[in-house]
């Protein structure tokens, strides 16, 4: 397989324009996320997935598709309900929310393999303790083993589907209340703290991951750098925890990587800090600049691994299917 760059990029709408298909032919570049801006419906993205892989057809192309306040894409698909209102019957129902998890995977990477989707950015990791708003019901629960459980229930459900699984935040974003998209969140918890609560859930689920997310936040007590400019960080990732899959930052344009300089003094960091794939979305001119950054930098070959192998369903087939009807019926009830 053709080697990816380490560049994600965003696009402006709906179709591709013919600056967009230019762009996309730069070696630099490795991928697409499509936005709510990008998504009609479901039909419509998968007449753009075919339009980018005519351009370039090993292209990553991802989404955020969490669920609930996360769901880029709402028409032609299921409605999915937010992460914590699957978790919400763990302590009564354990072995059944285990199940509802797994099926909400299942369905979630079915729906985006039929509309030529690689990857969605999840499921979230982050252990919710009622500080961090941007976090909130995103999270499966406020305690890390059920959040390791229930989302090591929903990468088995992905895995299923053909699709990859891609934790975030790494070491955890849920004990900050600044929002990193506003600006940089320090968390001033000491490592241990860290240990035995966040990062419990990425712990668990490393050698499951398909990919990783870092957060852009700064563990004071441990590192002076976000985690996803910090080699400490992801060094402990790969090594303590590891992990031996893709890492991708989070948006480089994010007001919580500014510290780290320049559109292309953040690339560099993040690369050398151990990032695979670079996400500059919302900002063209940074992602020039990036590209540009990366011309001297070939892409991870750790990314040819987030293509699976796989058959993609027709999305008019998914509904002969009785599972996907049960589940899809189950999470719209939810949602």
């Amino acid at each position: 397989m053709t080697q990816l760059g380490p560049v994600m990029l965003d696009l402006e709408g709906t179709a591709l324009t013919a600056e967009e298909r230019k762009l996309l032919a730069r070696p630099e570049v490795g991928g697409v996320i499509l936005f709510a801006r990008n998504t009609e419906s479901a039909e419509q993205v998968c007449a753009l997935s075919r339009a980018i892989r005519a351009v370039r057809p090993e292209l990553l192309l991802a989404i955020d598709q969490e669920g609930g306040r996360v769901q880029r894409l709402r028409q032609g698909v299921t409605r999915l309900p937010a992460m914590a209102r699957l978790g919400a019957g763990f302590g009564e129902h354990p072995e059944v929310t285990r199940r509802l998890c797994q099926d909400a995977g299942w369905l979630l990477g079915m729906e985006m393999a039929a509309c030529g989707l690689d990857l969605s950015f999840a499921p979230v990791l982050d252990v919710d303790d009622g500080t961090s708003t941007v976090i909130g019901d995103r999270s499966l629960s406020a305690d890390p083993e059920v959040v390791a459980a229930l989302a090591g229930a929903f990468v088995d459900g992905l895995h299923e589907a053909g699709m990859v699984a891609v934790g975030k935040h790494f070491p955890g974003h849920g004990g900050v209340a600044a929002d990193s998209h506003l600006e940089l969140p320090v968390d001033p918890r000491p490592l241990e703290a860290l240990r035995e609560r966040d990062l419990v859930p990425f712990s668990r689920l490393a050698g499951r991951l398909d990919g990783v997310m870092p957060a852009h936040v700064v563990y004071s007590a441990f590192d002076p750098r976000p985690a996803g400019f910090s080699p400490a960080w992801l060094g402990m990732l790969r090594q303590s925890l590891g992990f031996k899959g893709v890492i991708f930052s989070d948006d480089l344009s994010m007001a919580g990587a500014a510290s780290a300089g320049s559109p292309a003094e953040r690339a560099q960091a993040a690369l050398d800090a151990g990032c695979d794939m670079l996400l500059v979305c919302n900002d063209r001119a940074a992602a020039l600049e990036v590209i540009e950054a990366c011309r001297e930098r070939p892409g991870a070959s750790r990314l040819t691994r987030l293509r699976y192998a796989r058959a993609r369903p027709a999305l008019a087939s998914l509904t002969a299917l009785s599972r996907w009807r049960r589940v899809h019926a189950h999470l719209e009830a939810l949602a």
